[in-house]
């Protein structure tokens, strides 16, 4: 009985490792291009795991087209000098994004340029790396 419990503890904790490593798995992103689209700010999600911004873009028929960008988690963006209220509805950005592989409007958040001109990414710059002693 005790190894079939331990046989089953090991096929849920590998179902597990699976799904987290398909919920991170980026084969669907195009990390060697960047896409810029400016646009108005639909929503900002400040959520756990990853948040959210959603920018309706005008298109070349006249119409909206709605990108999607995932970010990181709050925790990483507050590092960053972001906050909950950083974006708004309404707000024009410029959005840089690493796009999707099928040609989907959306991506992989890099960057976003505010109204203020103010350009914020998703972490925060490393500092200078002190000079070599000599």
């Amino acid at each position: 009985m005790k190894r079939l419990q331990v046989a089953g503890s090991l096929v849920i904790a590998l179902l597990m490792a699976g799904s987290a490593w398909a919920h991170h798995n980026a084969a669907g992103i195009d990390r060697t291009k960047t896409v810029t689209v400016e646009g108005t700010v639909k929503q900002f999600k400040w959520a756990n795991p990853h948040s959210w911004v959603e920018i309706e873009v005008p298109d070349k028929k006249g119409g909206v087209e709605l990108w999607n960008a995932e970010m990181t988690s709050p925790s990483i963006l507050v590092r960053a000098g972001w906050k909950k209220t950083t974006l708004n509805a309404g707000d024009k950005v410029k959005l840089v994004v690493n796009p999707l592989t099928n040609g989907n409007p959306g991506g992989l958040f890099v960057s976003i340029t505010l109204p203020t001109g103010q350009e914020l990414k998703q972490q925060a710059p490393r500092p200078a790396q002190a000079a070599a002693a000599p």
